[in-house]
């Protein structure tokens, strides 16, 4: 036996990676271009950082997660004890998802409870059209339900080793994601305000729009775990990656039905 080889514990020791510092780099130009956007700086510059840095972020993105795919699929580096640790990392990481939420929440509570007098005493403002609660949003809503629905359909299949209804389960999970975010759109294209009009927009379109974010990474999650459950990557014992995928949508399901009753319905009466 060549003991150079062998390790004598159940963890996976990383070895060095230049994608910690490439995405540090690419989120700075990100973030440097938004706010040089919202200062009003010319476009020629706003345009090349911002496209500089969200081409970077995602290319590094891509390479990041295939590296961690081949890890734990080709190289066998995900035993028991790493599963675990990464399950354990995931699930925090919700928790200060979490807390975004809630402060985003504070913010719209805080502006609605006791209506300041600049907007009229009252919750929507004064000349505020708030959205029918019963329109898009409400179907935006079902479409989300639905889409934790055939997630869990397909988590199941897998448990249960049935190829047909895990695909067909993150498919349809993948078509209604996408049917949301273009709702979405059209919502946000018909609107009668926008983020400027006083602190109503401000929180709407802040707290919509970072859970519209939260859609967004959730899809690609989703897509990534069903195209490695085409290649055959998830059995029924090892299947972290889709996991954590499902988790993070049903997490984006609670958040926006807080959303709905919160912002669109009781905010719209």
């Amino acid at each position: 036996m060549n003991r150079s080889n062998f390790q004598y514990h159940p963890y996976h020791l990383v070895t060095q990676s230049p994608w910690p510092l490439m995405i540090s780099i690419s989120l700075f130009c990100f973030v440097i271009g938004a706010v040089l956007y919202m200062h009003g700086y010319p476009y020629s510059l706003v345009g090349t950082t911002f496209r500089l840095g969200f081409i970077n972020t995602a290319a590094t993105m891509y390479f990041w997660l295939t590296d961690v795919t081949n890890e734990g699929t080709l190289n066998g580096d995900h035993t028991k004890e790493v599963v675990k640790g990464l399950l354990i990392g995931f699930l925090l990481f919700l928790v200060s998802e979490l807390f975004v939420f809630v402060s985003v929440f504070w913010a719209y509570f805080h502006s609605s409870l006791v209506a300041a007098i600049e907007i009229g005493g009252i919750w929507p403002p004064l000349a505020i059209i708030a959205l029918d609660p019963y329109g898009i949003p409400l179907l935006n809503t079902i479409v989300l339900l639905s889409s934790g629905s055939t997630v869990t359909m397909g988590h199941h299949a897998v448990l249960k080793r049935d190829r047909r209804y895990s695909i067909w389960g993150l498919l349809l999970t993948i078509i209604l994601a996408i049917f949301f975010t273009g709702l979405q759109y059209f919502e946000y294209v018909n609107a009668t305000f926008t983020i400027a009009d006083s602190v109503f927009g401000s929180v709407f379109y802040c707290s919509t729009g970072l859970h519209g974010l939260h859609v967004l990474v959730g899809t690609g999650m989703l897509l990534s775990s069903f195209v490695r459950l085409v290649n055959y990557h998830f059995t029924d014992s090892h299947h972290q990656g889709l996991e954590s995928g499902i988790l993070y949508w049903h997490f984006v399901d609670v958040v926006w039905l807080f959303l709905y009753v919160a912002v669109y319905y009781w905010g719209g009466l």
